[in-house]
């Protein structure tokens, strides 16, 4: 038994140093919800539970932005940009596309 708390001892240890040095040298900008100083001082204090969140909340995936993802037809700044006769057009190309899914459908046989 005391093989096993030694053991999980020092995996704990080992997981709050890498979380420390992990959360210290990260760019500010990949830290999430509170500043670089605060998250490290999270995980300083907290060993266990501050490292957990820190990889679960706190760091921000590479390339990973939390802005919301637009279409380009939902995106006000796109809309404002294109004319009224591309506008027309987009719609219309979309209205043939859902009539043509639409005659796809009606011709299917549905037999249970």
């Amino acid at each position: 038994m005391a093989r096993i708390l030694i053991i999980g001892g020092f995996l704990a240890v080992l997981f709050w140093v890498f979380s420390i040095v992990d959360c210290a040298v990260q760019p500010a900008e990949r830290h999430r919800g509170v500043s670089k100083a605060k998250w490290v001082l999270i995980v300083v204090l907290l060993p266990v539970i501050g490292g957990i969140l820190w990889f679960a909340i706190g760091r921000r995936r590479p390339g990973h932005d939390d802005s919301p993802l637009f279409r380009p037809d939902d995106d006000p700044e796109f809309l404002r940009g294109i004319s009224r006769k591309e506008q027309d057009a987009r719609i219309k190309q979309l209205e043939e596309e859902l009539a043509r899914l639409d005659d796809e459908t009606d011709g299917t046989d549905n037999r249970s």
